[in-house]
């Protein structure tokens, strides 16, 4: 009788590693987007940009990062990913100087590219160390180091840049001289300069650790390798769950930001003054960490994958339909309890998508990582919405969203092609 594959430790810790620092760093727009909305006089819509230009990265970059990690690997291409978002992190410090909101969503956009060579590679280490049918439990594993600092970036960031922040927007509003209102502009864009050098000299230093890190590398078998000599390679078109999988995910990271980028300004829209809402992406965030703790101990002994996406698709919708009917601080309260519903949708969509790609691993996460250009498109038609039907209807948006991810765990993460490939880890 086979034994399963021991999970090997050291490399899920530098995994770890970095999903907290890729946790840091995406859960700081929901900061960014009133900062920015601030520093740069901006409709709500407008702001919204710092979602689309972060997650559309991910859908430009996702395909050339599969090319890139099978030149380097998945070692090497996590390091390049690393400096990558260190070049992002040095654009905004020209971009506060100039307060030019055209290079902050350059900046970002950057930073999603090294996360999409980052994501791409280290998804599927969560994945494949260790047996599959466990997988979502160490993807929970990584999600929890994803979500602390997720909960901790806003805080800490919130705390430096939109410091004051109700004051200075009620300064803001009031008539004020051309000369002391560009002063006061200024000063609020420059705030993100020493974070950013920080968050820069910390990629840079990191990625010199992984790469000289005793990180195995992954060795997929080729699926060629297990057919018949006149029987043709699979291609990526024949995983018709894997194409789900990527609609999944779209869905997934969509109503994911939403949730957590979303819940500020409509804080603000429900009477929270600016001081007490920038701190709401926090508890979003920390919804989500109960529900990454609760998968933790619950998959898969008592819920298979499939089953606990079902439940939070359930829950979702759930909650969705409450923040509807509901008003003031218990409306803004399901929003947040909305991380609950996402935490566990990423955890058990990516492995049940990826299952059976074999050597085709790294296009299918790189597919899949494509998905996450739902964190582009969805937030920014939330705004729209929210203009033209306000904040509160807008989140209808989430509910076919919900359902979507629904089928998918009923139906869509069954439909595979009749071929069976196998990974080979080399653990040191």
């Amino acid at each position: 009788m086979t034994q399963p594959r021991p999970t090997p430790i050291p490399p899920l810790v530098i995994i770890g590693a970095l999903f907290f620092i890729f946790g840091f760093i995406t859960w700081l727009n929901g900061t960014l987007i009133p900062f920015l909305k601030l520093a740069c006089e901006l409709r709500y819509s407008q702001a919204l940009l710092v979602t689309f230009a972060f997650y559309i990265a991910y859908v430009v970059l996702a395909l050339p990062s599969s090319l890139i990690l099978q030149k380097t690997g998945f070692k090497n291409g996590m390091a390049l990913g690393l400096v990558v978002m260190a070049v992002g992190a040095l654009v905004f410090v020209p971009a506060a100087q100039a307060r030019s909101f055209g290079l902050f969503l350059a900046g970002l956009f950057v930073q999603g590219a090294g996360l999409a060579l980052l994501q791409t590679a280290s998804n599927p280490y969560a994945s494949i160390l260790g047996p599959l049918e466990s997988a979502a439990r160490r993807i929970c594993l990584m999600g929890i180091c994803n979500k602390v600092a997720g909960a901790l970036s806003p805080l800490i960031i919130g705390a430096i840049v939109l410091r004051g922040a109700s004051a200075l927007e009620s300064q803001l509003a009031s008539p004020l001289p051309p000369a002391q209102r560009e002063a006061l502009l200024q000063q609020l864009a420059g705030r993100v300069v020493v974070p950013y050098l920080a968050m820069a000299g910390a990629l840079v230093l990191l990625a010199v650790l992984v790469r000289r890190s005793s990180l195995p590398e992954i060795e997929l078998h080729s699926p060629a390798s297990q057919l018949a000599a006149d029987e043709p390679a699979p291609s990526i078109w024949q995983f018709p769950h894997l194409w789900l999988g990527v609609l999944a995910i779209f869905c997934c990271v969509g109503v994911e930001v939403i949730a957590g980028d979303t819940i500020i300004q409509y804080g603000r829209a429900q009477g929270i003054s600016l001081d007490v809402a920038k701190n709401l992406t926090s508890a979003t965030l920390v919804a989500m960490l109960v529900g990454y703790l609760v998968g933790l101990l619950a998959i898969p002994k008592y819920l298979s994958q499939a089953a606990a996406l079902r439940l939070c698709a359930l829950v979702g919708v759930g909650l969705t339909l409450g923040i509807l009917f509901t008003h003031g601080y218990p409306s803004v309260l399901l929003v947040a309890l909305l991380g609950l519903a996402n935490s566990l949708l990423w955890p058990a969509i990516f492995p049940l998508s990826i299952r059976g790609l074999g050597g085709l691993t790294e296009q299918g996460s790189a597919l899949l990582i494509m998905g996450i250009g739902g964190g582009a498109v969805l937030p920014y038609l939330y705004g729209r919405l929210g203009e033209w039907l306000g904040l509160q209807q807008a989140y209808l948006l989430l509910i076919p969203c919900y359902l979507y991810i629904l089928f998918f765990a009923l139906k869509g993460h069954a439909y595979q092609a009749n071929r069976r490939v196998s990974y080979a880890v080399p653990v040191s």
